[in-house]
């Protein structure tokens, strides 16, 4: 029964305003997600707020996975949260943070705090969900680092 919570974060050479409308853009996801996670928007794509819904498929452990989130706070350019109303844990709640460091220099963190199901016999996998979920967000900072940083 216990609540996990994983943080990352990037520093990253753009303003404030593009970094955060970067992530408001839900096709991004798609970008910033490894490929063999075949990741897959299946909600129409629509201007983020709270209160938004994303529905999206990918594959975990080689088992396709359908997966709702809800924007479940919206404050630009500094922060959202994004919700898994349904989905392959109990509880999965990433709350995005962005920062002005200086007007071209931006700090994102990312603390998502998460359950896995089935507990408390899910969390004897929790060495390997963990491994999965830092995979994750090495790629996705080095892609989001490339992608902006690409548009200087």
């Amino acid at each position: 029964m216990a609540e996990h919570i994983f943080t990352d974060t990037l520093e990253i050479d753009r303003p404030l305003d593009e970094v955060f409308e970067f992530f408001a853009d839900a096709r991004n996801l798609e970008k910033i997600t490894p490929n063999e996670l075949g990741f897959n928007i299946l909600s129409p794509i629509e201007e983020l707020r709270e209160g938004s819904l994303i529905d999206y498929s990918l594959r975990l452990y080689g088992f396709p996975i359908k997966w709702r989130t809800e924007i479940t706070k919206w404050d630009p350019p500094n922060t959202f949260v994004d919700t898994q109303l349904s989905g392959p844990y109990s509880q999965w709640i990433h709350t995005h943070k962005f920062t002005e460091i200086d007007p071209e220099r931006t700090l994102i963190e990312d603390a998502v705090r998460y359950r896995l199901p089935l507990e408390p016999l899910g969390d004897l996998a929790h060495f390997l969900v963990r491994q999965q979920i830092c995979r994750i967000f090495a790629f996705r900072k080095k892609t989001v680092a490339e992608i902006l940083e690409k548009t200087a």
